[in-house]
């Protein structure tokens, strides 16, 4: 009654997907967020989502994952259409350093990473993995050859990923792996000196930054 634009989900007992239309976060007043459709599982198992900063791909993430919570717990969900399979979901999307357990930034990211892998070994159960700017405590060889063999690895297990970065190399191993994996994009564009997001999903890879455009702007350099 609060949401009337919420709808109920249906589940999808036979095939790994979630296919939403106007998919949207629900803690975003509903005169400014923007819905995208959205669809994972029929055409690739993992979506390598590019942007710029500040275009949408952490909130993205966190608007597939707190829809299928909501799914899962029978509630509506902030979109006209939710189709899914049930599933577990994990994530690295926050991480923290301790002083405490004397734990790194960097390591505590492994550890993150650690347990997704260790538990999709032993659930034979589905799962859906966000995985948000990984590798960024490490130099930019060592994160790209990480992250594609981290990549691959989530490729062997029965999950679905949604894999955010600004790691333009990556988007390669869509060609090099072909029905598995899929590149798409938030973009962003300067105009008249102001920086304009869409927050739009769009297919392909970003074309767009705009970090050296906003330290000019907050003359920073």
């Amino acid at each position: 009654f609060n949401n009337p634009d919420f709808h109920c989900p249906t589940v999808q007992s036979d095939k790994m997907v979630i296919a939403a239309t106007a998919l949207a976060h629900p803690l975003i007043p509903a005169g400014e967020r923007v819905a995208n459709d959205f669809t994972i599982g029929e055409a690739e198992q993992l979506m390598l989502v590019t942007g710029s900063n500040m275009s949408g791909k952490t909130t993205f993430l966190r608007t597939i994952g707190v829809n299928l919570l909501l799914a899962q717990c029978g509630a509506p969900v902030c979109a006209n259409s939710f189709a899914f399979m049930p599933m577990n979901i994990l994530s690295s999307i926050r991480v923290s350093d301790s002083l405490q357990e004397h734990t790194s930034y960097f390591m505590a990211e492994l550890k993150q990473l650690q347990q997704i892998i260790r538990f999709l070994q032993h659930s034979p159960s589905p799962s859906l993995i966000l995985i948000d700017e990984i590798l960024r405590g490490t130099n930019s060889e060592d994160k790209t050859h990480g992250s594609d063999q981290f990549i691959r690895k989530l490729l062997q297990y029965r999950c679905l990923t949604l894999f955010a970065t600004h790691d333009l190399a990556l988007s390669v191993l869509e060609n090099e792996l072909p029905g598995k994996l899929s590149n798409y994009c938030f973009e962003s564009i300067i105009r008249d000196g102001e920086l304009i997001f869409d927050y739009t999903l769009q297919r392909g890879v970003a074309k767009n930054k705009n970090a050296s455009f906003l330290m000019k702007k907050m003359a920073i350099i």
